[in-house]
């Protein structure tokens, strides 16, 4: 298993619940010689990937859309890789994970701002079985379901990367109904609901 800090795994696992698997905007704490080095460290074990763009958009620190213009001027987007999903246990749609830029960069008239398209319908995922996605939904279907401390012994994720992936890759991408209740002697159980 890939070892990543705290804040690399909250980078990769916002960038592995957008649509366009951008890992822009970062964290508005992490800035300048941080930002940097993040970015850096992930880039060199090919856990994201610098992706060109046909749009000459400036780079802005105040938008934090794109990382960085090249020398023509043509701005770099940052994507997460297959490699960074399966770092952080998410299965990838597609064996294209870092789009090309011309498809997904803004134009010059369209605002960086403008709101994505929220009409489009969720594509149906499945998880890979034996994943930690997997063993996620499993504890969380079983009789009794799951908490977060059960989770994270079983999986080796961040109490936040487990929320995360419940909020994001189960109900948002997956479509599934979590229910939590509070036990006790047990704490908060996270149920699967059956719809």
């Amino acid at each position: 298993m890939t070892k990543l800090s705290d804040t690399q795994l909250v980078i990769l696992s916002a960038a592995a619940q957008r649509e366009d698997r951008n890992l822009l905007p970062l964290p508005g704490s992490l800035r300048g010689g941080a930002a940097a080095k993040v970015v850096g460290a992930l880039l060199k074990r090919g856990l994201i990937a610098e992706t060109a763009t046909d749009c000459q958009t400036k780079a802005d620190a105040a938008l934090n859309r794109i990382w960085r213009n090249d020398e023509d001027g043509n701005a770099i987007l940052l994507h997460i890789t297959d490699a960074g999903l399966a770092a952080i246990g998410v299965e990838p749609e597609s064996g294209d994970s870092a789009p090309t830029g011309a498809d997904e960069a803004q134009s010059p008239e369209d605002p960086q701002d403008a709101p994505a398209d929220a009409d489009r319908a969720p594509k149906a995922r499945t998880p890979r079985e034996g994943t930690k996605q997997a063993k996620l939904i499993e504890m969380l279907r079983a009789e009794g379901g799951a908490t977060i401390d059960e989770i994270v012994a079983e999986t080796g994720w961040q109490a936040h990367t487990v929320r995360g992936a419940m909020s994001g890759a189960l109900k948002k991408k997956l479509g599934l109904t979590i229910t939590s209740e509070k036990i006790k002697g047990r704490g908060r159980v996270y149920v699967i609901a059956d719809d």
